[in-house]
């Protein structure tokens, strides 16, 4: 292991770039049950715990939010049922794709308001 890698601890927070912070924030606890860590509304961004070791910040841009599924950066969230949460978001009016599987995930992408392409992941072994 070289020196860099010993040094760097994992991954502290994943950015989301949203429109507006406080609208986001509404979406991300209301819609994923996500907790709020840290607010800063002058800066227009909102720290979320996401169960994990990882946070998420979504930190709002005045530049146009284009994802493309081919080309972004987007986290992956664990889940232990991709179906049932897949059946939730939907009854919330989350825009969801359909499920894809091979023999080692089962999975599906949906989008928060801003159209930020967000993914859904069960590990099947």
């Amino acid at each position: 292991m070289s020196t860099t890698s010993s040094l760097i601890q994992g991954i502290d927070t994943i950015i989301i770039r949203v429109s507006h912070a406080a609208n986001a924030k509404k979406w991300y606890t209301e819609t994923l049950g996500f907790n709020v860590l840290f607010e800063d509304e002058s800066m227009g961004l909102v720290v979320l715990d996401t169960g994990g070791p990882s946070s998420l910040t979504l930190w709002k841009t005045d530049q146009p939010i284009k994802g493309d599924s081919k080309t972004s950066a987007y986290p992956i969230f664990k889940t232990k049922d991709a179906e049932a949460l897949r059946n939730e978001l939907e009854k919330k009016d989350v825009k969801v794709d359909a499920i894809e599987q091979d023999e080692y995930v089962k999975f599906f992408h949906f989008y928060d308001p801003d159209g930020n392409m967000l993914e859904a992941c069960q590990l099947l072994q």
